[in-house]
């Protein structure tokens, strides 16, 4: 290559005309000097050019030969996906003999391995308790017989705390291990897990692997991540709830191609991918809707919360943490009753969330709070309503949450709050909004139980987004009628028990006209931007009506039984997610619902017809469904999917199931090619019939090309 530059070089040389003149000679020179500059500018670039063939010559080299042999390789810790696309390229593309292993804590980077080389992803159990206790023990004592026997019952709650973590175990035995052994000692340890992480070589190895996935985070889940200690141990953290206090803090932001709900949503799926927060209850549909923090992660998190002034923490039972600023941002306070002196040395002028957990409120007047931003008083049993006189001069408020107190009704001048964007009044004594809250332009979520009356002009709340619950029966038709006019509305949770009664219609019924409003309004909504409707009671006017809901790709009817699938659900071209209970299922019922385009999730409760038998087969099609639970309702069962029936369906869920003859034996799971998980639970039924049902499924499980996970419980009564 280098002799191949030379020549071309000089080829340009012996092309120069020769110089007349002086004039000419000099700039003959000079060309000559830019030349020469030009000629060592290109052989050190073909000198590193030369260097770069030479490596990904060598790497080739590496790949041929490790394509001629068998190889086992560990690949450990891999932290992005750009990682991994870098190192499978040394690999060969085919290899039966050869193996890869790699580890991860990344759930995104665990699914791009297996699909680089069609593997399988397995992931790492906690140790169950014997396996704790061992490692518990041989960190601490030479043998089980130098185990006191009055610390054994300490030590078991503590491994519980635990959570057969190995990181937890190895850490708090390495600090049990330097202190001594007495029940007090012992005791302050197990009950400072997760809230006290103190300085000491004891701790500090777990505090360096935290730290390694802590200062890995890009700023936005910092924040988000520091936010999570304002919860107590073992909380089950409902994930909107979340979200919505993240984007009430200031932390989140639309960015145009996202809302901020739907950002706070990825940015939540980024910590549970990165393992830092564990994914806690499903709903119905399996999708997850709370998360939890390990107590080990949770106290590393207060520290660096604390260690920042991000949170102040009043009232947690801690062993050492440290000196908390005085100048406070979030007030945290457990179980601080009035009087507390701690409170009034605090600088408050700068807060702007405040939580108060298990107490009455031990802090000054709210007037005093001028730039708060979040207020939550959940379940503060001993708050009343003049407590919260002074709370419309909160003028930055934007997240008000009263869920769980004997609050009766709100100030009349609550409009005032003009930033107000999240309130939750459920488990409240309140039945009636003030007229005013229609003035709140940026009210986002309004959250209240099923009988709250709600006032006239509620189409001057465009912002609205969420609206969780409301009682048809007992609202103004003013209110029905605007209720098609809230054009961002998204989520809608509505009770349409609405038959009419014309000598009860002052009190819980309502007329014709109101039946008609509703229906209008669902419509409008329809075509407007709702997503998820969840309808309790109302079979009668669902049946009869036809609807059109373009927009929906969420909704729930499981509260009201149809006598089959009402033809406007068939429409629904959008939906994604479905729940209905249907009385007789029948096979035009599955063709129906067979036939919606996006449909991912089918959830069906009720009954088959009568001496029917149900086969789903492809005919019927449920072309993307991935996700098919029946409840059955304890009643006789005869389903089967035939031959590709439904050819994406990952998993399956057969509840309350009674099983009469033995004529769908393992109900076709063979014929599911992508089934990845089963579950029959609640299962009824003559003990032999049950057990060869149970046989044949175990072995369709066992034969399955995906070994799909199978759980198979009986009914037990009483």
């Amino acid at each position: 290559m280098q002799d191949t530059i030379e020549d071309f070089m000089q080829s340009v040389d012996d092309r120069d005309a020769k110089p007349d003149g002086f004039m000419e000679k000099v700039k003959h020179e000079l060309g000559k000097l830019g030349k020469i500059n030009t000629r060592h500018r290109i052989g050190s670039e073909m000198q590193d050019l030369k260097k770069q063939f030479i490596e990904v010559g060598d790497k080739n080299a590496c790949y041929v030969n490790l394509s001629l042999y068998k190889y086992f390789v560990v690949v450990d810790d891999i932290w992005d996906v750009d990682t991994w696309d870098t190192v499978k390229r040394a690999f060969p593309a085919t290899s039966s003999t050869s193996r890869i292993i790699t580890t991860t804590r990344m759930n995104s980077v665990a699914h791009l391995c297996c699909s680089s080389f069609n593997g399988h992803i397995y992931n790492i159990r906690a140790l169950d308790m014997m396996h704790s206790r061992q490692l518990f023990h041989t960190r601490l004592f030479k043998s089980d017989e130098d185990f006191p026997s009055y610390l054994q019952e300490i030590a078991e709650h503590t491994l519980e705390k635990c959570d057969g973590l190995p990181l937890a175990v190895i850490t708090i035995s390495g600090l049990l291990a330097n202190t001594e052994r007495t029940e007090n000692i012992w005791n302050q340890v197990k009950d400072s897990i997760g809230r006290a992480l103190e300085r000491n070589p004891s701790v500090e190895g777990m505090m360096k692997i935290l730290s390694l996935s802590y200062f890995d985070l890009p700023a936005y889940l910092k924040t988000c991540l520091l936010y999570l200690s304002i919860y107590l141990e073992d909380s089950t953290i409902e994930k909107k709830d979340l979200v919505r206090r993240w984007i009430a803090e200031g932390f989140i932001h639309g960015d145009g191609r996202y809302t901020a709900y739907e950002l706070g949503e990825r940015y939540l799926n980024e910590l549970l991918n990165r393992g830092l927060i564990q994914p806690g209850n499903r709903n119905m549909y399996g999708v997850v809707n709370s998360c939890c923090v390990h107590d080990t992660i949770l106290g590393f998190i207060i520290f660096k919360s604390i260690e920042e002034n991000f949170v102040t923490l009043l009232g947690v039972p801690i062993l050492t943490i440290g000196k908390q600023s005085t100048v406070v941002h979030r007030l945290y306070l457990q179980g601080v009753e009035e009087g507390n002196s701690a409170v009034a040395n605090l600088v408050l002028s700068h807060v702007r969330s405040i939580i108060v957990v298990r107490g009455l409120l031990a802090i000054p007047s709210l007037e005093e709070f001028r730039h708060l931003r979040v207020l939550n008083l959940k379940d503060c049993s001993q708050l009343e309503d003049h407590h919260l006189e002074n709370i419309v001069r909160l003028f930055q408020l934007r997240y008000l949450k009263l869920e769980g107190t004997r609050i009766s009704k709100l100030p009349e001048q609550i409009g005032r709050l003009g930033c107000l964007e999240v309130l939750n009044l459920r488990g409240t004594s309140i039945k009636e909004l003030p007229a005013s809250i229609v003035n709140l332009k940026k009210w986002m979520h309004l959250l209240v139980d099923y009988d709250v009356k709600f006032p006239d002009e509620i189409a001057k709340m465009q912002a609205l987004e969420t609206l969780k619950t409301v009682d048809a029966s007992i609202q103004p038709l003013d209110f029905l009628c605007g209720l098609g006019q809230l054009m961002n509305l998204r989520n809608l949770r509505i009770d349409l028990d609405c038959e009419f009664d014309s000598d009860t219609v002052d009190t819980n019924m309502v007329g014709e006209e109101h039946n008609k409003a509703i229906v209008s309004s669902l419509c409008k909504l329809g075509t407007h931007n709702l997503q998820s409707l969840n309808i309790g009671f109302g079979r009668s006017l669902l049946h009869e009506e036809s609807l059109c809901l373009p927009t929906l790709e969420d909704l729930s009817i499981c509260f009201s039984a149809f006598p089959q699938v009402p033809t406007w659900v068939g429409s629904l071209r959008n939906l994604q997610r479905l729940c209905l209970r249907v009385e007789g299922l029948k096979q035009d019922d599955l063709s129906t619902l067979g036939a919606l385009p996006s449909l991912h999730v089918l959830y069906l409760l009720g009954e088959i017809e009568s001496n029917g038998k149900l086969k789903i087969s492809s005919e019927v099609r449920f072309r993307f469904l991935k996700t098919f639970i029946y409840d059955a309702c304890s009643e006789p069962v005869d389903l089967m999917f035939g031959t590709c029936s439904i050819p994406k369906l990952e998993k399956l869920e057969l509840k309350y199931i009674r099983i009469v003859e033995a004529n769908s034996l393992g109900f076709g799971i063979e014929n599911l090619p992508c089934l990845t998980s089963v579950k029959c639970i609640y299962v009824d039924g003559d003990d032999g019939i049950v057990e060869a049902v149970k046989t044949v499924m175990e072995r369709g499980a066992s034969t399955h090309p995906n070994y799909p996970s199978l759980l198979f419980e009986r009914l037990v009564l009483g």
